[in-house]
C-alpha cells in the first residue's frame, strides 16, 4: 500500500493510499480518515460511497465528514467508485463505465474482469482498512450518496452482520425500474433481470432484508427526482414496516451543497448505533 498523501484534520489525520487490487486488477486509489481518538485505540468506522463520475476525492473534500467525525471518534472510508486506468473498460457516457461501477460485480464483456466494486468495497479494502488502521470491524456503518446511496443500503443489507448502521443521500432508490439502473444493470449484469433483484434497495427492503432502522434524506428540489425514485423506497419502508426516518429536505438539490448540510446528522446517527 502506497501513502499518497497525508494531512491533519481537525486534530486527525486525513490520508489518501493507492493499492494493487487483486478484485479489479488495477491500482485503486481510496482515502481514510482517522480521528483524534484514534491514537488511543481502535474506532467505529463509518464507510462513505460516492455517486456518478466522482472519486474517493469528492466527499472527501466536499462533505465536511471529517469535523463531525472528529467529534464523534469515528473514522470514515472513502473508496473510489470504480476501476480505473487505460487498461480498464469505458464508455463515452457518464454514467457507465469509469465513475459509474453502481457498486456490483459485473458478469458481462467488456465491464467483467475489473469492475467488480461490490467485492471490492466488501471483502478487500475492508480486509486492507481493518489490516493497516485502528478500526473496530465490529462496529461499521454505511452511507453515501446517489449511486453510492444505492451502494449502501444494498451493501447492509447483504451484509448485516457487517454493516451495523446504515443511512443514504438522495439514493437511486430502485434501479431496475429507473434509467439509472436499468442501462447500467443490463450492461453489467445481463439482461436476465432475476439477477438484478440483489442490487435494489426498494425491493430488498420489500423483502424484510434490514431489521434495523434506516436514515434518508432527499432533496425536495433535486433535479434527479425522476431518476432517483424516492417514493418507491419510502413506500417500501411504510410497506415493509422498517423502523426509518425518510425526510424530504424543501429546497435542497443534488449537490454537495445538500450533502453537507446534513452530514451532522448522519455522522451523529451512525455514532449513535455504534
Amino acid at each position: 500500500m502506497e501513502t499518497v498523501s497525508e494531512n491533519r484534520a481537525f486534530g486527525g489525520v486525513q490520508g489518501v493510499y493507492r493499492h494493487a487490487s487483486e478484485t479489479t486488477h488495477c491500482a485503486m486509489t481510496f482515502a481514510v480518515y482517522l480521528p483524534p481518538a484514534a491514537q488511543q485505540g481502535r474506532v467505529p468506522c463509518l464507510w462513505y460511497l460516492s455517486g456518478l463520475t466522482c472519486t474517493h476525492e469528492n466527499a472527501m473534500l466536499k462533505s465536511g465528514a471529517q469535523q463531525w467525525a472528529a467529534r464523534h471518534g469515528m473514522a470514515v472510508v472513502f473508496p473510489d467508485t470504480s476501476p480505473r486506468g487505460d487498461g480498464v473498460a469505458d464508455d463515452e457516457a457518464y454514467d457507465l463505465g469509469q465513475g459509474a461501477g453502481f457498486y456490483v460485480d459485473a458478469t458481462q464483456a467488456p465491464w467483467a474482469p475489473h469492475f467488480r466494486m461490490f467485492s471490492y468495497v466488501s471483502c478487500e479494502l475492508q480486509a486492507l482498512v481493518a489490516a493497516r488502521f485502528p478500526i473496530d470491524v465490529e462496529r461499521q456503518g454505511i452511507t453515501g450518496h446517489s449511486m453510492g446511496g444505492h451502494g449502501a443500503l444494498t451493501l447492509a443489507m447483504r451484509f448485516p452482520d457487517l454493516y451495523r448502521s446504515v443511512s443514504a443521500f438522495a439514493p437511486i432508490a430502485h434501479p431496475t425500474a429507473s434509467d439509472w439502473g436499468r442501462k447500467q444493470l443490463t450492461a453489467y449484469l445481463g439482461k436476465d433481470e432475476t439477477a438484478w433483484r440483489g442490487h435494489d434497495a426498494t425491493l430488498m427492503v420489500k423483502e424484510g432484508l434490514w431489521k434495523r432502522d434506516i436514515l434518508v434524506d432527499q432533496g425536495a428540489s433535486d433535479q434527479f427526482l425522476d431518476l432517483l425514485w424516492p417514493e418507491s423506497l419510502s413506500g417500501a419502508i411504510a410497506e415493509s414496516r422498517t423502523a426509518g426516518v425518510f425526510r424530504m429536505q424543501p429546497g435542497y438539490d443534488h449537490s454537495y451543497w445538500f450533502v453537507s448540510s446534513f452530514m451532522e446528522d448522519h455522522v451523529r446517527w451512525h455514532a449513535e448505533r455504534l
